[in-house]
């Protein structure tokens, strides 16, 4: 169905940032602020697949509905959306430019580096098994394992049914090497080396933005996102499980093995590795890399510095320094500083928490050596949120676009 002219730029919008992934009560805000800087009247309704559009004036009304698959955060894009949305809405661009200038963004999001992007998993997983503590050999096939992750990832691009095992099927293959490894090198930290190879698929942040919309009032996307992040976790520690089944079969097995003799300066090290390593990733642009870093650095060092008054209050105060450093970071660098806080946040949620929880429950053995985990992530969330809260931004104005900041 062909889609009215003066509807298809907020169609298209509606489109784009439901695909690069921002959450549901953002995007419904957004396009409502939109259009009535356009003279339209509409109301928006987002789900994680599919987009209602309503559309309305005195003598008629338009309704358009859009299957679209569950969105993949990129930050990149969505900073290139917002400024052009920032024209439109300052009359800098004509219409008729828009469809143009959005077919550019979707362009330069399928340009991948797999160079930098096997860089990327492999940093990201070395350096996420210093933040938690271990040695040099396991940090050493941490590396290895996470950019052997990135290779299974661009296989599963090439397969449909590869696409649709790949959380469990990627955790089968990371524990079977891992518990192999395990043989020749005693000192291999087993579950570190598997919880750090896998780490950037754990849905920690997927799970605390799913949380946000619900604290949003918008329950039924919230509800499913967090059902949905709730067993891609499960799937992924499926296949740990089923990995360590089969390789117990075969080989003894200690997974309370934990050997950490690496000096503490290199967690700190690890920090602005760990951000860095979000850049190709999430496709940050270049222009909000070091405020983005910086925002990343200091919500990990602000809840460790805060840690001895409870995780709880730590990481509230955390999450209030992010949103504060994000909005000032938004308004130097006029982003929208969803770009930071989304940085600025995965460095405080629970995702490896939530992991290290599942397999102290099933195997009577934590991944990490440390007890109440459960309790700890339910502290994080909450602290998260709360903050988030407290902090105005899941207030209904749009916090997307960067008109707002003037």
């Amino acid at each position: 169905m062909k889609v009215p002219k003066k509807y298809r730029f907020i169609v298209e919008l509606g489109k784009a940032l439901h695909i690069y992934g921002i959450p549901s009560y953002r995007i419904q805000s957004y396009l409502t602020r939109v259009a009535k800087t356009q003279g339209l009247k509409g109301s928006f309704m987002d789900f994680p697949t599919w987009i209602n559009y309503a559309f309305y004036d005195d003598e008629e009304s338009y309704n358009y509905i859009e299957c679209i698959p569950p969105g993949v955060l990129n930050l990149g894009a969505l900073s290139r959306i917002s400024e052009l949305t920032n024209k439109v809405i300052a009359s800098k661009i004509n219409r008729d430019s828009i469809d143009e200038e959005l077919n550019k963004i979707h362009a330069k999001t399928k340009k991948v580096n797999h160079f930098s992007l096997i860089l990327a998993y492999a940093f990201s997983a070395g350096s996420f098994s210093l933040l938690i503590g271990t040695n040099l050999v396991s940090f050493g096939f941490s590396l290895l394992l996470g950019a052997l992750i990135y290779l299974l990832l661009f296989l599963s691009t090439k397969s449909k049914y590869l696409e649709n095992i790949f959380e469990a099927f990627s955790a089968l293959i990371v524990t079977i090497i891992s518990c192999l490894l395990a043989i020749v090198f005693p000192d291999l930290n087993i579950g570190l080396t598997i919880l750090a190879s896998i780490i950037i698929f754990i849905p920690g942040l997927a799970i605390t933005t799913a949380l946000e919309e619900i604290t949003s009032k918008n329950l039924v996307s919230g509800g499913a996102k967090l059902f949905d992040s709730i067993i891609s976790l499960f799937k992924q520690f499926f296949g740990v499980l089923l990995g360590l089944g089969l390789m117990s079969s075969l080989i003894d097995i200690n997974l309370s093995n934990h050997v950490s003799d690496l000096p503490k300066w290199t967690m700190f090290c690890a920090v602005p590795v760990f951000s860095l390593t979000l850049f190709p990733i999430f496709q940050v642009r270049k222009k909000e890399r070091l405020l983005g870093l910086l925002t990343g650095a200091s919500a990990f060092y602000i809840t460790l510095i805060l840690s001895e008054y409870g995780i709880m209050v730590s990481t509230f105060i955390g999450t209030l320094a992010v949103v504060g450093l994000s909005r000032l970071f938004g308004i130097i660098s006029k982003t929208p500083r969803t770009v930071y806080l989304t940085q600025g946040i995965i460095l405080l949620v629970p995702g490896s928490k939530s992991f290290m929880g599942l397999s102290n429950s099933f195997l009577h053995s934590s991944a990490a050596g440390s007890g109440n985990l459960f309790e700890q992530v339910a502290f994080i969330l909450m602290g998260i949120i709360g903050g988030l809260l407290f902090a105005g931004t899941f207030k209904g104005k749009s916090n997307i676009g960067t008109t707002e900041n003037k």
